[in-house]
């Protein structure tokens, strides 16, 4: 019985052995090889943006890293005080340090200092053999050749947040970069790429013995923006003058943007290494906000501006004909109310080429007037107001057309006759954003729904312009209308008598038409008006006027617009046709000159353009 025993437990002995070694000899050697050998994720390189032309606004340098490996160092504090003796590690990175030190493996490099310059580089290799544990890692950083010149319209890149973390295990690399405003977001799919990966051999503790495949990952494809690189830097030179500005720049007939700019603006290489608390607190307190792209997201009364899509309502529904004169006395009373002109005497008898020439108050508030809330804003907003017009980029507001059923759920009152009237200027509750104003100018001139874009699908522009725009829908506003608002926004600029005469560009065949406006920021009692109080200087800035325009050129064949609001008038106080039109006057010049739609030979590289020379171009031309 006892060998009876023994033989069956010996036969199941066998039999265990043979399913261990024979049956599933293939799962458990995988088992063991997964014990010693990692598979580590190896980061790609990211695409980078470039102009229309191929001239890189973000890529990537290589940088250098200083790291330390606390068991091979002999003392972590005595080695810690010899390289601040070589380059500069303050106390913060110091208590990192010894912190990462103690949570982690001994044989785990810990960072000492990131992005060194190649001068810090070369003093800490000098002195590598008299400071064990000291090593010098390579790396790729993001870089910005324009700086801040295009920090909104390309973005920056900075660490994966916790609530960013998806299924990509990409994104768990300690020093992986995502895209988090502009193209760098919009587009950060395609600048990615994919991880490749690295099989290493490990021991017990999880110390790499050696590397024993490599498979490179895929770097991130390169994106074409609508940006021209050298107009973008012009713009921002431009408009470094004030101290608070948004400009647009488009190809009304492609609806590319470029150039836009958003001053004060940031330097987008420093949130790629980690903002210091310090800078951080600087930039989101700045009552100027230098991180909101005001050309997008800054809403504003579009003020005149707005009159020439008035005029456009009224001729398209039949409440003005081009010859029908309405009168201006400087004021309109309805009711209680008394609404002014700013002219104060008015200006007599006009009809709707004229009025908008002299940017007649009154004649825009009976206009609106006839023309009722409902049909004014449904003509607005085919114009692009109070909607998101569909920039390729994030953040964008969609800012108001204000209607009975909105004023009813927001306040819970009826909408009033008064309003109607104010609306009229583009004021009151209606608001927008500067790119807005620039799509309905784009919109008006061509007599297509425009839609605006910042990547280009079709890479870098060809040597003779792009052959075929993009076909967008009609807006189904008669052109003989469209032509008569189109020609009073010409008499602004260039006939005596129009708001904006003085700013008009005097080359030949390069003239633009425009629209000039100013919004009021506080409400002026009619004291004030009356006794022309108070001075501007007396007023605090924040509650000046902005001032505002926009214009198209060249007026024959429109093909540029450039809409300006610089935020309370500036560092002068003024209205649009005297702070805003002289930049959009400068700007279009300047971009009829290099016509980079149709890809005409630039005079200078983008070496020279020099963005962190701020003075301002033409500063001496009239009205500069």
């Amino acid at each position: 019985m006892l060998g009876v025993g023994q033989a069956i437990l010996v036969a199941a002995l066998g039999e265990r052995m043979y399913q261990l070694q024979i049956l599933e000899s293939d799962r458990y050697v995988m088992l063991a090889d997964e014990n010693r050998i990692n598979l580590q994720l190896l980061a790609p390189q990211r695409g980078r943006i470039l102009d229309r032309f191929g001239a890189a606004l973000a890529e990537n340098h290589q940088n250098y890293r200083l790291v330390v490996i606390a068991e091979q160092a002999e003392d972590i504090t005595a080695t810690l005080d010899a390289l601040a003796g070589l380059i500069e590690i303050g106390e913060g990175d110091r208590r990192r340090v010894l912190r990462d030190i103690r949570r982690k493996h001994p044989f785990v490099p810990v960072v000492v200092r990131g992005s060194m310059s190649w001068e810090e580089m070369a003093r800490i290799e000098v002195a590598i053999p008299e400071l064990p544990g000291v090593a010098i890692e390579q790396g790729l950083t993001r870089s910005y050749p324009l700086g801040e010149t295009a920090a909104h319209a390309i973005g920056y890149v900075a660490a994966v947040s916790e609530s960013e973390l998806g299924r990509d295990p990409l994104l768990e690399l300690p020093d992986f970069r995502i895209g988090k405003s502009g193209i760098e977001k919009s587009q950060d799919a395609e600048l990615r790429g994919s991880a490749g990966t690295s099989q290493v051999e490990v021991n017990a503790f999880g110390r790499v013995v050696r590397e024993l495949a490599r498979v490179p990952g895929r770097p991130g494809k390169d994106v074409v923006s609508c940006l021209d690189a050298a107009m973008q830097d012009f713009l921002a030179r431009r408009c470094s003058t004030e101290e608070s500005v948004a400009s647009v720049l488009l190809d009304a007939v492609t609806g590319d943007v470029l150039a836009l700019v958003s001053n004060p603006s940031f330097d987008p290489a420093p949130f790629a290494i980690g903002l210091t608390p310090a800078v951080w607190q600087q930039l989101s307190a700045d009552p100027r906000n230098p991180l909101t792209n005001k050309a997008i997201a800054g809403v504003y009364p579009p003020g005149s501006t707005f009159k020439p899509v008035v005029a456009t309502a009224a001729l398209a529904t039949g409440v003005l004909t081009p010859e029908t004169p309405i009168s201006c006395p400087g004021y309109l009373e309805l009711g209680n109310a008394t609404f002014h002109c700013w002219r104060e005497h008015g200006h007599g008898t006009l009809r709707v080429r004229e009025a908008i020439k002299r940017s007649c108050d009154v004649f825009f508030y009976e206009t609106a007037r006839r023309l009722g809330i409902d049909r004014l804003a449904a003509i607005a907003r085919s114009f692009g107001y109070g909607n998101v017009v569909g920039l390729d980029i994030p953040g964008e507001r969609a800012g108001l057309i204000p209607s009975r059923e909105w004023k009813l759920a927001t306040s819970g009152t009826a909408w009033s006759q008064g309003e109607t009237v104010i609306a009229g200027i583009g004021q009151g509750s209606v608001l927008a954003t500067p790119l807005q104003i620039a799509i309905m100018v784009a919109r008006l001139v061509t007599g297509r729904a425009v839609v605006p874009r910042l990547v280009r699908a079709d890479g870098v522009m060809p040597p003779g312009g792009d052959p075929t725009p993009p076909d967008f829908p009609a807006l189904g506003v008669s052109p003989r209308v469209l032509a008569i608002v189109v020609d009073g926004m010409n008499a602004v600029v260039n006939e005596q008598g129009g708001t904006a005469y003085a700013e008009r560009i005097t080359d030949p065949g390069f003239a633009m038409g425009g629209k000039s406006g100013t919004s009021q920021v506080r409400a002026i009692s009619e004291y004030e008006h009356e006794h022309g109080l108070p001075k501007i200087s007396e007023i605090p800035w924040r509650e000046r006027d902005h001032a505002l325009f926009v214009g198209f050129a060249p007026v024959g064949a429109p093909r540029y617009v450039c809409a300006t609001v610089v935020e309370h008038g500036g560092v002068r106080g003024g209205h649009g046709s005297e702070v805003a039109a002289p930049i959009c006057r400068d700007v279009l010049r300047e971009v009829q000159r290099r016509d980079p739609a149709r890809r005409v030979p630039r005079g200078d590289t983008l070496a020279q353009l020099h963005p962190l020379d701020r003075s301002p171009p033409n500063a001496d031309a009239p009205g500069g």
